[in-house]
């Protein structure tokens, strides 16, 4: 039996997946990185990228509580190289 997907008429997207949230990683000066959402007040920061991924869920969920979750949460890797000229 398929699922009826329900569509908010202005903003054309899936209830089911509210929205997405995107996070930026970077590393941290000290060691291990940090990530921040972009548009949302989110942040959190781990030794490795297997424990930030863990760690971007958890603050994931603990910022949204009972509420609609984003169905997707992307992380955007960000590296800064400086060249000499």
């Amino acid at each position: 039996m398929a699922t009826k997907v329900e569509y908010h008429p202005i903003r054309k997207r899936c209830r089911r997946h509210p929205e997405r949230s995107h996070f930026l990683i970077e590393e941290a000066r000290e060691g291990g990185y940090v990530a921040h959402s972009l548009g949302q007040l989110i942040f959190t920061e781990a030794d490795t990228l297997d424990e930030l991924r863990v760690n971007v869920r958890d603050a994931v969920d603990c910022h949204f509580g009972n509420g609609a979750k984003p169905g997707i949460i992307r992380l955007h890797f960000v590296r800064e190289e400086v060249l000499a000229s």
